[in-house]
């Protein structure tokens, strides 16, 4: 497997020309974002990563977690990278200083997780799921309950989780059967107990930190049914004493984990609460809103689900890369020269490897562009909030499903031998596989955008962002056509589709609006460049804004046709006729 690399100074790029991190420091609450603390931030933190992270890809991918006993082991190495991880500060990035946290914009938290994912895709999702876990407390918790958890979940020191989807509610969230009981009297009186099963917990049960805060969805008595009779409960591994160490262990456990077609150094775990009816946990909120509690948590998530897209494709890019300009074979067609070259050379392997790198540029102007929205949003930019809100469902279907197609390309650049383990190119693609199911699957991400976030302000919202686009677009008029074609598109759906029309052409949309922001934020990277720059990147820049301007944006503008199909024909064949 090709060693990892930090794509530090494309980070850079992104950072200052999408996320706009210079502006963001003027606001008093970065001010601390200044230039030279967020190159150290980029440049540490891939350093960190390649050295640490990045050695244990492939040990974990061969070995994978394991349950012995009821504890869930990883492979040598791993609880070493984690302590380091922990005691470098890199967790704390964007927690608040209120509670041990650096108090630095979401858009350097968002990097921390970039590299430490491109470096290792399946361990990067145990301070993947801390973050949102953070994200919901300090949103939503008590003020007890955020000085008890979170400075160890800041620091790392504890790590989170999310408890959502049981066998029986996967993305029916409201179908949950968990319960939680209220407790009347004793050692435990206004706390609950908890009872019930869930599935697909991702680092549910492991030993690299010391305690486990797990974020329940469960159900009073008497509830109503449905997604409104949901309460969130904050339900530790560990219970805390008085004194905030570690008490007596919680009445929780991992029952097996899940076998999978990738990730396999990320313990997925089935987890059972209250076999012996002692899980104790505390409500997180009001009662019977625990939905919205676990959204803030969900909406971190989904943006960071989405940076997966950008960490496979960067690895993959760059293994692809390395063995194309290593592989020789065949003269370059129509030379009059016939020795073999190295297969970079050749026309179409060319192809290929331009519009991965192309491809996973974008996806990261998107993901930083989105991750500067939210820094925005919370210095109280209200314009900047619902914009985000835009941005995230396109960010995680579309970057995810590009992350596959780059890594797909990178096992084709390969060859055969990208079909065969050795190389770690096939990795790569089972890994990335996952990201397009969990966290709300693709489809509910389009749903989402032309449901609820179609009509935000009235469909303003999305108007304005277009108009944007076409604004800065005047000189690229494919771009241009692109973000006109999403506006009329938006306006139809809006006035005169059907729920089932627009759902029917969600998916198509949704990608056609992502390629137009994420050409967008080229356009402005390359308006970035300075004089500073080393010539050669700033002429590579060029070329894959223009290789996506001139391939991936008309691809994108051909979906019209589908987006606006409608759903009359989906329905042309009963489930009878479908299935013979």
């Amino acid at each position: 497997m090709t060693p990892y690399k930090p794509a530090t100074q494309d980070q850079l790029l992104a950072i200052r020309a999408n996320a706009g991190i210079a502006e963001l420091a003027q606001h008093e609450h970065f001010a601390a974002a200044e230039p030279d603390l967020v190159e150290a931030i980029v440049e540490g933190v891939g350093q960190f990563a390649a050295g640490e992270w990045a050695p244990l890809n492939r040990k974990g991918d061969l070995e994978g977690a394991k349950l012995e006993n009821g504890v869930v082991r990883l492979p040598d190495g791993f609880e070493e990278a984690y302590q380091a991880y922990v005691e470098q500060g890199w967790n704390a990035i964007a927690g608040t200083a209120e509670h041990g946290g650096q108090g630095l914009p979401f858009t350097l938290a968002c990097n921390v997780l970039e590299n430490l994912g491109t470096a290792n895709y399946a361990f990067n999702l145990l301070p993947m799921l801390s973050v949102g876990a953070i994200e919901a407390l300090e949103a939503h918790g008590s003020e007890d309950q955020k000085n008890r958890y979170l400075p160890d979940l800041i620091s790392g020191k504890w790590s989170g989780t999310m408890n959502l989807t049981e066998p029986q509610a996967g993305s029916d969230v409201g179908a949950l059967r968990t319960t939680a009981e209220k407790i009347e009297d004793g050692e435990h009186a206004g706390k609950y107990r908890i009872k019930g099963q869930k599935i697909y917990i991702t680092w549910g049960e492991h030993e690299l930190a010391e305690n486990i805060v797990h974020l329940v969805l469960a159900r009073l008595p008497g509830a109503a049914e449905g997604s409104r009779g949901i309460s969130l409960f904050v339900v530790p591994k560990y219970h805390l004493k008085d004194d905030g160490s570690l008490g007596a262990r919680n009445d929780l456990r991992c029952v097996s984990l899940e076998h999978k077609l990738g990730i396999n150094a990320s313990p997925t775990c089935v987890m059972s609460y209250g076999d012996n009816d002692e899980c104790i946990g505390e409500l997180v909120g009001a009662e019977n809103r625990g939905l919205a509690a676990m959204f803030t948590m969900m909406n971190n998530a989904r943006i960071n689900v989405g940076s997966q897209g950008v960490q496979i494709a960067e690895r993959a890019t760059q293994g692809a890369l390395a063995y194309a300009m290593d592989r020789v074979q065949s003269a370059r067609a129509g030379a009059e020269d016939r020795t073999p070259v190295a297969i970079s050379e050749h026309p179409d392997v060319r192809r290929m490897l331009l519009r991965m790198r192309s491809l996973t540029e974008a996806m990261r102007g998107l993901l930083y562009y989105t991750a500067g929205q939210v820094d925005r949003s919370d210095i109280g930019d209200a314009a900047a909030k619902a914009r985000a809100e835009v941005l995230v469902p396109m960010l995680k279907a579309w970057a995810t499903d590009t992350g596959i197609e780059v890594a797909s390309l990178g096992i084709q650049v390969h060859g055969g031998m990208g079909f065969v383990e050795e190389t770690g190119a096939a990795q790569h693609y089972r890994d990335a596989r996952i990201a397009p199911i969990y966290e709300g699957t693709n489809g509910i991400q389009a749903a989402d955008l032309v449901t609820r976030k179609l009509g935000l302000e009235n469909g303003e919202v999305l108007q304005a962002l277009f108009a944007d686009i076409a604004r800065d677009a005047a000189d690229e008029p494919q771009l241009k056509a692109l973000a006109g074609e999403c506006a009329a598109i938006a306006k139809w759906m809006r006035e005169d589709a059907s729920l089932d029309d627009r759902l029917a052409g969600s998916v198509p949309f949704t990608t056609m609006c992502a390629v137009a922001v994420s050409g967008w934020t080229l356009l402005k990277q390359v308006e970035a460049l300075d004089d500073a720059a080393d010539s050669d990147r700033k002429h590579a820049k060029r070329v894959t804004t223009r290789f996506f301007l001139d391939h991936i944006v008309p691809e994108a503008t051909g979906l019209k046709a589908s987006a606006t199909a409608g759903a009359a024909l989906l329905y042309e064949l009963d489930g009878a006729v479908l299935g013979a």
